[in-house]
């Protein structure tokens, strides 16, 4: 990896947390938006595994560098599951935050609050040119408030009420998320991998 690492997104909250989550171990963390001529991946796969190993390994070959990405998405288990690997299209091809949980909220409306269980999924792959992609997983466990609250985050965050708080993912501080979160706990499990940081 050298000193640099590529993580595939264009999202700057995704950005950001990998940013306080992973730049303690002296890397230089560059995205998508370091590199603006490369066009957007489809992400056709049908889970989550599957969509962040299209990102990395087109983007590994693309660069010839290692790449970290990542697909995330929020589960719902009174929506069978959804809107999971459709999380931020949800409420339509715009990515609108806003939209996705007005969207959500209306399908759970009457729903009870001890069925609104829910929980995020991030599933990273790390891929590298000519080698085998990698895969780390985390979960984050909640449920869906009637009604966003907080302005910290980013997605669902403000209507994922995480109970042993007893607050939304978005009125908790970023050094507590990050402990917490799928994305935190997937990239713990990648640090646990410490020859990929030695590159």
């Amino acid at each position: 990896m050298m000193n640099e690492i590529i993580i595939a997104t264009t999202n700057k909250g995704k950005i950001n947390e990998f940013k306080q989550l992973l730049e303690g171990n002296g890397k230089v963390i560059k995205s998508l938006l370091d590199y603006p001529h490369i066009p957007d991946i489809p992400e056709d796969g049908l889970t989550f595994h599957e969509n962040a190993a299209i990102k990395a390994e087109t983007l590994a070959s693309l660069l010839n560098r290692t790449v970290i990405a990542d697909d995330s998405g929020l589960e719902v288990d009174a929506l069978n599951g959804e809107p999971g690997i459709y999380s931020a299209r949800f409420a339509g091809e715009e990515k609108s935050d806003q939209a996705n949980i007005t969207k959500l909220l209306h399908l759970l409306e009457g729903v009870p609050e001890t069925e609104r269980t829910a929980r995020f999924v991030c599933v990273m792959a790390v891929a590298q040119p000519k080698e085998e992609t990698i895969y780390f997983k985390g979960q984050f466990e909640g449920t869906i408030a009637t009604e966003p609250s907080g302005d910290q985050g980013f997605g669902y965050d403000p209507v994922f009420f995480v109970p042993a708080l007893g607050k939304t993912a978005a009125e908790i501080s970023s050094e507590e998320k990050n402990a917490r979160s799928h994305r935190g706990k997937a990239i713990q499990e990648l640090l646990k991998f410490k020859y990929l940081f030695d590159m």
